[in-house]
């Protein structure tokens, strides 16, 4: 569904992002994880059309759309979510909608239940800026979720959530796109948790992919593991 093929981003000389190619499949969720300063959310504007690429191609369902921009990309099917907490503070009813469907989509989940149970914050006439982190969150997956895009490109859905608020929007709602038939890749710093919920990762580090393979087989790898996690391989049996 979507896949770069040697795409590079330079910024005055540094290669933020240096000849990358991946590949993320419709009904599945992908993972991309590194360290901070790896490239991976720049590897996402690149893949939402929010910055060019220096170099490469960027192809969407067949067709290159590396010279497209951002809002085409948008209502082609090709969204992305940002890791930023900041949301417009003015009041409108398209806010107060965004909330609404937000709070229906995450329904009887406890992350939100102030949002649906009608918080004042949430609720019509109620400003952006005054949502908790948790629900700002919400507010982005909303918004997304109501242009029923294709290919969700995730950048750290979980940044600044609780632990267990973080498990439950990864394991139950950003799973659930992909196994509804969409197409999902999620940048992440819980290398944990995306392996739990991955069906392929890709580890970014210094703009390069080093290493790419289903969780199963990156859990097994004493160099995976050593790099992420300081231990070697659980061994059963």
């Amino acid at each position: 569904m979507l896949r770069t093929a040697g795409v590079t981003r330079d910024f005055g000389g540094v290669h933020a992002v240096a000849g990358v190619s991946i590949e993320v499949r419709r009904g599945t969720l992908t993972g991309l994880i590194g360290p901070n300063g790896a490239g991976k959310s720049t590897l996402l504007a690149m893949l939402a059309g929010t910055i060019p690429v220096t170099s490469g191609q960027v192809i969407y369902a067949g067709a290159d759309v590396t010279g497209v921009p951002a809002y085409r990309r948008a209502r082609l099917g090709l969204v992305r979510t940002t890791s930023s907490r900041r949301s417009p503070s003015g009041k409108t009813w398209r806010w107060a909608v965004t909330c609404w469907a937000a709070a229906r989509w995450a329904r009887g989940s406890s992350a939100w239940s102030a949002c649906s149970r009608g918080s004042a914050r949430c609720s019509p006439g109620g400003r952006a800026g005054r949502l908790s982190g948790g629900e700002r969150k919400m507010l982005a997956m909303g918004r997304v979720l109501m242009v029923e895009p294709a290919v969700f490109l995730l950048d750290e859905p979980t940044a600044n959530l609780a632990p267990k608020v973080a498990a439950e929007l990864l394991t139950g709602h950003v799973r659930a796109l992909a196994e509804a038939g969409a197409a999902v890749l999620v940048v992440e710093q819980r290398a944990r948790a995306v392996l739990a919920i991955s069906d392929y990762t890709y580890v970014l580090g210094g703009g390069q992919v080093l290493m790419a393979d289903t969780p199963a087989r990156l859990s097994a790898s004493r160099e995976f593991t050593e790099s992420f996690f300081g231990t070697a391989p659980s061994r059963k049996g």
